[in-house]
């Protein structure tokens, strides 16, 4: 049986840590994804979490510190079995649930990234209210080097890093970026050199803001997020557009040339 992930929380001091996991370097199949979402709401509805923190479990706790992934974006082996439109528009739909989640989360969301970044996986990143980062948490938008663009995680992006350096990352789809100049523009708060160090900072700030007013943090959340009011119609729009475009032969040679592992 195909192992399909997991993901989890545990509340604890008013801390609700939301952790997903996937074998295959955190990549992320439509079930992952729907699961994902509504933990997440969960959380939010919780009345004994007061700020929630998403991770990620490293599929690779052997590798030395800094090589691990932190979300490797969408599972290469679902968009190979998408065959038809409504297909590719309920898995796309599966990041576009995962964002509004994070964005309509009565409660501050606190992502920690421990290593790189893919994709969708910089959807979720630009998606928290506030994110902190390993080192070696670079990043790179591959989508349109696989022929369907970011449209979904595109908004999310955009609004936190801004749009010249969401266009920089959306264009140049085969390079990775730094995490200082992921930082440099927004996407991180801070990085850290080690593991202790980032797990030592997520848990001072989950702690403080356990603490903090709620009512004070739901407003200041609103005022965030203004003018994203439109995000649950815009990203069902994305999310097919992708799904048409994963049809295409371009995307379905590229992929059955990176499952064969040609570059």
């Amino acid at each position: 049986m195909v192992n399909e992930g997991r993901v989890s929380v545990s509340v604890e001091d008013g801390i609700a840590a939301v952790t997903f996991f996937h074998p295959q370097s955190n990549s992320l199949p439509g079930a992952l994804l729907r699961k994902l979402a509504a933990v997440i709401e969960d959380a939010g509805k919780n009345p004994d979490a007061r700020v929630i923190v998403l991770r990620s479990a490293d599929p690779s706790p052997a590798l030395p510190e800094g090589k691990g992934v932190f979300c490797a974006g969408a599972s290469f082996d679902e968009l190979a079995s998408i065959q038809n439109l409504e297909e590719g528009k309920v898995f796309f739909s599966g990041f576009a649930a995962v964002i509004n989640a994070m964005r309509k989360a009565p409660k501050f969301v606190i992502a920690r990234v421990q290593g790189k970044a893919v994709g969708g996986g910089i959807g979720l990143a630009s998606s928290a209210d506030y994110c902190l980062a390993h080192e070696s948490a670079s990043i790179k938008l591959s989508e349109l080097a696989v022929g369907i663009g970011p449209f979904v995680v595109g908004p999310a992006v955009e609004r936190k890093m801004g749009k010249a350096a969401f266009s920089s990352l959306a264009v140049n789809a085969a390079e990775w970026h730094s995490s200082k100049w992921a930082s440099e523009r927004g996407l991180y708060a801070n990085i850290f050199s080690t593991m202790e160090e980032l797990d030592s900072a997520v848990q001072a700030l989950a702690t403080r803001l356990a603490s903090s007013s709620p009512e004070a943090m739901l407003q200041l959340k609103k005022v965030f997020w203004e003018g994203t009011e439109n995000w649950d119609t815009l990203l069902k729009e994305r999310a097919e557009m992708s799904g048409r475009l994963v049809l295409s032969d371009f995307t379905r040679n590229f992929i059955e040339k990176f499952k064969a592992g040609v570059r």
